[in-house]
């Protein structure tokens, strides 16, 4: 039945093969991020779209116009049947979401395309450094619980990045650092104090410890109660907030009242050891990349620092 039209990207090209797993992982590309991504050294997007448009004739792939484009640009996603033939091949976990006609051509465009955005800096960089982060080291909207029992709201029980990024950087003493990273990517649609409460939420997960369920036992090895995300990751990972969209005195305002609402926040306050987190621009993070003086802190300091976002210092 379905089982003849999984075998159709044997008869594609290979870029046409490289495209399908990129457009089911993150959602909602253009031709032009696309050719960053796959084909960096290229001049133009025109192979990237004969390829997709190649996708498009075989059904895997479809495309929508991009809202408020004067030239009618195509934003590129992937198909149900393109997203059964990335699956059937089962080198990416399978993904409980998939983007529909209708969700492409909705107000989700602009910040899907941020987030794509803002993870190709880190790819770019990364090819110039010699570091490893490629087309598929980011994954949209990872849902992490963050609490126990029922909630009024289902949402409370969950702490959803809008991308988990994993980055290998070697220094100039030639370690070898495996990073994590939540990305959160701020538009200027968003109120500052509901910026905020997504930091209390990084803060809440970085100490919440999941309680067995009643009559059941913890079986931690040894005895010992972890945090959650332990299961996940060797190390917190480090937030960012890359905010973009408003002019950049717009953006130094943002920033300045997220750090003062951090401040004010004891929760926060009492996460400072595992939680590093920052704030920069999408437009520094593209110029200069990410091993720059480019990130203010949130917590401590307000002095300019790397993504790796040294620990704050905590009082006694």
């Amino acid at each position: 039945m379905s089982a003849p039209a999984l075998t159709r990207p044997r008869a594609l090209s290979r870029l046409a093969q490289e495209l399908l797993p990129v457009l089911y992982q993150h959602r909602l590309l253009t031709a032009e991020q696309l050719t960053r991504l796959l084909r960096p050294t290229a001049t133009t997007s025109r192979y990237v779209r004969k390829q997709l448009l190649q996708l498009q004739v075989h059904d895997l792939a479809d495309a929508t116009c991009r809202r408020h484009s004067r030239a009618g640009e195509l934003l590129w996603y992937i198909t149900p049947l393109g997203a059964a033939t990335v699956e059937a091949g089962r080198e990416l976990p399978a993904r409980p979401y998939q983007m529909t006609s209708q969700a492409a051509a909705s107000a989700v465009q602009e910040h899907t395309l941020a987030i794509n955005d803002t993870a190709l800096a880190f790819v770019a960089h990364a090819r110039r450094l010699g570091d490893g982060c490629g087309p598929l080291s980011w994954d949209m909207e990872v849902a992490h619980r963050v609490r126990d029992g029922n909630t009024r709201s289902g949402d409370e029980a969950w702490l959803t990045p809008d991308a988990v990024l994993h980055y290998t950087h070697t220094t100039r003493g030639g370690e070898r650092m495996l990073l994590d990273f939540f990305l959160e990517v701020d538009r200027a649609t968003m109120p500052v104090a509901r910026l905020a409460a997504k930091l209390h939420a990084y803060a809440r997960y970085a100490t919440y410890i999941p309680q067995p369920a009643p009559g059941a036992r913890h079986s931690t090895a040894g005895g010992l109660v972890q945090e959650a995300w332990r299961e996940r990751y060797r190390a917190f990972p480090r937030l960012l907030l890359v905010l973009t969209g408003a002019p950049t005195h717009t953006l130094a305002t943002r920033a300045l009242d997220l750090r003062a609402l951090a401040a004010a926040d004891p929760r926060l306050q009492r996460a400072a050891a595992q939680l590093r987190a920052g704030v920069t621009s999408l437009e520094l993070l593209t110029r200069h990349g990410p091993f720059a003086d480019i990130v203010t802190p949130l917590l401590g300091p307000d002095t300019p620092t790397t993504v790796l976002l040294p620990a704050p210092a905590v009082s006694a």
